[in-house]
């Protein structure tokens, strides 16, 4: 599966009009959420951010997590499986950042309640990450990436 991953990638193909809407959608989400997850590590004001503050191994999974959201909106739209792979992967990454947020909290003797756990205290934001899991697990992007994506 992951043989060819990186074969036949067109640098300036950034969205595939071919995707199903779900897909589609999912693709600029990806970017979308990339790009704010980004400016969130750099100036340390999201859970990408708090990351970094917490110790150097995660700020780095921050930063890798930051990462994949690009990597996989572009694999995707070169239609790689890998990069609905990735992009599952990112998706899911703000819910393990405020785990691990939670988990150091609690070692500090803070109280999170399970909303702020689950939502981080952003629910417009929130609506916008379930949406990105919503998305790409939806039957029709699940089949397409069966199906179409190599």
């Amino acid at each position: 599966m992951f043989n060819n991953a990186f074969s036949d990638i067109d640098k300036r193909k950034w969205f595939d009009r071919m995707h199903p809407q779900t897909l589609g959608i999912a693709t600029w989400l990806l970017y979308l959420d990339g790009v704010f997850a980004t400016l969130g590590f750099l100036d340390k004001s999201n859970e990408f951010g708090f990351l970094r503050v917490i110790s150097p191994v995660t700020g780095l999974l921050g930063l890798v997590s930051c990462l994949c959201f690009f990597g996989s909106g572009f694999l995707m739209a070169n239609g790689k499986l890998l990069g609905w792979y990735l992009g599952i992967a990112a998706s899911f990454s703000p819910f393990l950042a405020r785990l691990i947020i939670s988990i150091h909290q609690q070692n500090l003797g803070y109280s999170i309640s399970l909303v702020d756990r689950i939502t981080g205290g952003d629910l417009i934001g929130f609506m916008f990450e379930a949406a990105l899991v919503v998305l790409l697990l939806h039957p029709m992007s699940r089949s397409y990436a069966r199906t179409w994506l190599r």
